[in-house]
């Protein structure tokens, strides 16, 4: 169960969160309480699992890239945990995780690639496999995004 302050905080971090100096700040000071207590409240919730993650959305054609791809590897299990750490600190990479390999998809470490252009992609994809001796991977390119919105879980005061 959660607290109505708990709901009132998911409310209002479950979409954009402002770019600004101390953006948790100004969500502590819409909710009545202090910074220090609003993110003592985000970690207990992330302690209990209720949030998993806080994410980015990058509009990459608003930034100036024009391509982008997601970078499928087949990385050996105890290598996972290196390589993803490795991977995650080029600047072209904006999202890196893991999913569990199928029998048809042997692939269980991905990479979204951000670029001028499907070629500056590749190349990216190629200084990464070269710096990390990681040669299985595949390229999926965005040909049309489809859905880019927050989940909405609770709804805030001023959702209409």
């Amino acid at each position: 169960m959660l607290t109505e302050l708990e709901n009132e905080i998911i409310a209002l971090i479950q979409g954009d969160i402002a770019i600004t100096q101390r953006p948790y700040l100004e969500i502590a000071q819409k909710l009545g309480i202090s910074e220090e207590t609003l993110l003592e409240k985000l970690k207990g919730l992330c302690d209990k699992g209720v949030i998993r993650r806080f994410g980015a959305t990058i509009y990459h054609q608003k930034s100036g890239f024009q391509a982008n791809a997601m970078v499928a590897w087949k990385v050996d299990e105890d290598r996972v945990d290196e390589a993803g750490e490795k991977m995650a600190s080029f600047k072209a990479v904006s999202h890196c995780y893991r999913r569990n390999p199928t029998q048809d998809w042997p692939y269980n470490l991905y990479t979204m690639i951000h670029a001028k252009d499907e070629e500056s992609c590749r190349g990216i994809a190629r200084q990464i496999s070269e710096e990390t001796s990681i040669n299985n991977y595949t390229l999926l390119f965005s040909r049309k995004e489809l859905k880019k919105t927050s989940m909405k879980y609770f709804p805030a005061d001023d959702d209409d």
